[in-house]
């Protein structure tokens, strides 16, 4: 019988991504530690890339707290700010991070004509919830 401190710890190789998750038009999730593929029971941890010149549709993610990391490109996170009833953005290149409080609508943009955006996402669910909407407007 095997303890908590004598399990296995998982090595996930980029071939070892999975696609069987969740999808939101204009992007593309794989899943790399998941309960599928790891057997994780609280977290969910994957890449998302956005295709040059792409942006995704509106969605959010649920309970999920999600939390991102530009690896690569130059993506736009966008959300609506009550406050000012407006749009908002925020302009990334790689190295920065992005907090996505749960149930806030969002949408990710690639503005760059030639070259996809890459970014690591890490989820305090263990599965990716995606709920894709209409609009990042409350009510639409």
């Amino acid at each position: 019988m095997t303890d908590s401190f004598h399990q296995k710890l998982h090595h996930v190789i980029p071939a070892g991504l999975s696609g069987d998750t969740a999808q939101t038009t204009g992007m593309t999730r794989v899943e790399a530690i998941s309960g599928k593929t790891v057997g994780s029971e609280n977290l969910w941890m994957g890449e998302t890339h956005v295709a040059a010149a792409t942006a995704s549709d509106d969605h959010h993610h649920g309970e999920s707290e999600t939390a991102i990391y530009v690896v690569s490109g130059n993506p736009v996170f966008v959300f609506y700010d009550q406050e000012s009833g407006a749009e908002k953005r925020h302009e990334t290149k790689p190295g920065d991070y992005i907090f996505v409080p749960p149930w806030v609508p969002h949408r990710e943009e690639n503005p760059d004509p030639d070259n996809e955006a890459v970014v690591v996402i890490a989820r305090t669910t263990q599965e990716a919830i995606v709920v894709n909407l209409p609009s990042l407007k409350p009510g639409d």
